[in-house]
């Protein structure tokens, strides 16, 4: 089987607005580099204690040309408290320089839509999209700093248009009751 049948093509981010970037970061321009995607929310254990701290060092440690960091807050609980002005509080606080995309809210239900269209299922959810713009691995909760290095560093060896098969893109929506711990929030 093929890698382009294997590996479907990033959707794009719907956000509402971007933060830490003067325009929106479209995923189709920025095919040639690895684009890692953290999803978050800011009252998310997980996100917080894990999650950022890695986004930060995969920021800090791979070259921009090689690497495209972009944060996603998507929100699908506690609505009425996670707005656009505590996120910017939120990023000055925990001095995060990457972009961050706000999630476009749905129009029916809880779940945004960039959360929808990559069936995340919850936060943090680390997503890694190749140099031909496939997702290469959807990966909810913790994942330990060392395998994330070693995954972005193979994509990043990969030529574009030439990428071979690693770990295929882990996607499911699970829809049960809303509960958070130390790993994360699920939906």
């Amino acid at each position: 089987m093929s890698i382009f049948t294997e590996y479907p093509i990033a959707p794009e981010i719907e956000a509402s607005t971007w933060l830490n970037t003067t325009a929106p970061l479209p995923l189709s321009k920025m095919k040639g580099s690895v684009v890692v995607i953290h999803a978050f929310q800011m009252l998310c254990p997980g996100c917080v204690s894990h999650g950022i701290p890695q986004t930060k060092m995969i920021a800090d440690t791979f070259a921009d040309k090689d690497v495209k960091v972009i944060g996603l807050h998507t929100v699908f609980e506690h609505h009425a408290v996670m707005t656009a002005d505590a996120l910017k509080a939120f990023i000055h606080e925990y001095r995060i320089t990457f972009p961050v995309a706000i999630d476009m809210p749905a129009s029916t239900g809880y779940i945004p839509k960039t959360m929808q269209s990559y069936e995340m299922r919850g936060t943090p959810t680390l997503i890694l999209i190749d140099k031909n713009g496939r997702v290469r691995l959807n990966h909810f909760g913790r994942m330990d700093d060392m395998q994330v290095g070693k995954l972005i560093s193979k994509l990043v060896s990969e030529a574009a248009a030439l990428t071979s098969t690693t770990e295929k893109a882990e996607s499911t929506l699970d829809s049960s009751e809303n509960k958070c711990d130390d790993n994360g929030c699920y939906i």
